[in-house]
């Protein structure tokens, strides 16, 4: 598994997202994947007002977790159903 982070230079709430999301990871034994919105016009489009935006696996609405802020609850419990074997599927009222 691997969390996906959506940011941006210049962010104060990016670099937030970042510390707290590099820490689960590490935690948890997976992967981060950091990826510059602003480097990518598709993403910008997008996630543009998102950002940053945390997402379980690939950039997909589905496996969004959080943005703005880090949900350290929400992604732990992402983290276990993976590990599970169930989806970690996000519901849209759920994401803040």
């Amino acid at each position: 598994m691997t969390l996906t982070l959506l940011t941006r230079a210049y962010c104060h709430l990016c670099d937030e997202m970042l510390h707290e999301a590099a820490r689960a990871a590490q935690a948890n034994g997976i992967a981060l994947e950091v990826i510059d919105v602003d480097a990518r016009a598709d993403l910008v489009a997008q996630w543009d007002t998102l950002v940053p935006v945390l997402f379980a696996g690939p950039v997909e609405r589905d496996n969004e977790l959080c943005h703005y802020h880090f949900d350290g609850p929400r992604v732990n419990g992402a983290i276990a159903a993976l590990r599970a074997g169930r989806p970690a599927v996000a519901a849209p009222s759920q994401i803040g």
